[in-house]
């Protein structure tokens, strides 16, 4: 086998009965990984069984004493495991194989193709024994696949359980000594980890740690029009205009009513005073954030477009070639503002409760890029107008999002 080479490449290895959250955790590693610049992308055993042998297969079908279902379903996960490693050997950098690999028997085989390649998996186990949990991840995921479209809810419940119950009498959890693997006991509760070591290993235990599956409502809102914003001028610390006072007033009658009957929502603003100016009419306590504050223009900041176009003709061009990398002189490109916002996703990721960030046109974007699933490249283009909140709830596969202009 042509060993596959950079530095970057990783194969991370889902491990875990139905309904555990291992898509959930599969796709949340992968936005993070792309979010931050990695490229990722996560290759579903179950998706390539409903492309090519149909959504409706029978519990019996998962049932290991099944000789034709058994050979069935190997075929598909060698189908996969080979698109993944086609995937690597074109440049991917991380892959995410997602499948339940429930016996040691499949994970030897997919350890053994990851070494013949030089690469050392790492497997990730998602583990619960709630009964609670399990029973609303069927609810809220399960019995939405195309697996059970159109059949009866309490028949859906009834096979799905009866396809667990062929796993679980199979299923031999991960503890091989001589293997990296990341234990996620109770969504978070306890992690247990076995030789892992690096900083993107390290980095992702960190991500895994604070993740939970509780669905709570984040709102973006760039801060009231500016003086700045009103003189077309970049960066500063002007103070909010008289039609920015007003959209602090109309929001704060808003969101004060749209977060009636939560519990400790959370309001986090730059340090920057037109985004503290645009919560003062809030009931609820604000924090000041430093990593929320706006892109540092640098030599550039106070200046318009046209000055700076004037001024310094080079940089002017620069930015409008590559506004994700370009890096303002003395000052920040969108690529460091993302890793500077690396500690707020993961408070976001943590935290149950609503959140309210007030904040800025670049950290927005960056910010927004994560919670939708959209590339870096992306990034600087996304629209993030003024005087508009957005609401995004979060879900197993993606976010539902909502504007209000006010």
């Amino acid at each position: 086998m042509k060993p596959l080479t950079s530095q970057k490449q990783r194969v991370l290895v889902m491990v875990g009965l139905p309904a555990r959250g291992k898509t959930f955790i599969a796709r949340k590693v992968a936005r993070y990984l792309t979010w931050l610049g990695i490229t990722a992308r996560v290759f579903n055993v179950g998706n390539y069984r409903r492309e090519h042998l149909g959504s409706r297969q029978p519990a019996a079908f998962f049932d290991p004493a099944n000789p034709e279902g058994r050979a069935a379903r190997h075929e598909m996960a060698m189908a996969a495991l080979d698109d993944m490693f086609a995937w690597l050997q074109g440049g991917g950098e991380v892959a995410i194989y997602d499948a339940t690999n429930a016996v040691r028997a499949r994970r030897d085989l997919v350890t053994k193709a990851c070494r013949e390649r030089g690469i050392e998996p790492i497997f990730i186990e998602s583990l619960t024994d709630d009964t609670d949990t399990v029973a609303r991840n069927i609810q809220a995921t399960k019995l939405t696949m195309p697996d059970y479209a159109g059949v009866d809810p309490e028949q859906a419940v009834a096979d799905f359980r009866a396809r667990i119950a062929h796993y679980e009498a199979s299923y031999e959890p991960v503890d091989e000594p001589d293997r990296s693997w990341v234990k996620i006991i109770d969504t978070g509760e306890r992690i247990v980890l076995n030789r892992i070591r690096g900083y993107l290993p390290s980095r992702l235990v960190f991500f895994l740690s604070n993740l939970h599956l509780v669905s709570r409502p984040i709102y973006l809102t760039r801060h009231g029009e500016s003086q700045y914003n009103l003189e077309g001028r970049i960066g500063g610390d002007s103070r909010l205009s008289a039609r920015g006072e007003g959209y602090a007033e109309r929001l704060g009658a808003w969101l004060n009513e749209e977060l009636a009957g939560h519990e400790d929502p959370q309001v986090w603003t730059s340090t920057l005073q037109r985004t503290r100016q645009t919560v003062e009419h809030l009931r609820y306590p604000s924090k000041a954030l430093k990593n929320l504050d706006e892109i540092d223009a640098g030599i550039c900041d106070g200046y318009t477009y046209q000055e700076i176009a004037e001024r310094w003709p080079e940089d002017f061009a620069a930015r409008s070639q590559d506004k994700l990398r370009y890096r303002y002189p003395r000052g920040e490109s969108y690529r460091d503002v993302v890793d500077r916002l690396d500690g707020v996703i993961i408070e976001l990721e943590r935290l149950r409760h609503p959140i309210v960030v007030v904040a800025h046109q670049a950290v927005l974007r960056c910010l927004y890029a994560y919670l939708t699933d959209q590339p870096q490249e992306r990034v600087p283009h996304i629209e993030m107008p003024l005087h508009t909140v957005i609401k995004l709830t979060p879900a197993t596969y993606g976010a539902e999002e909502q504007r209000f202009q006010l």
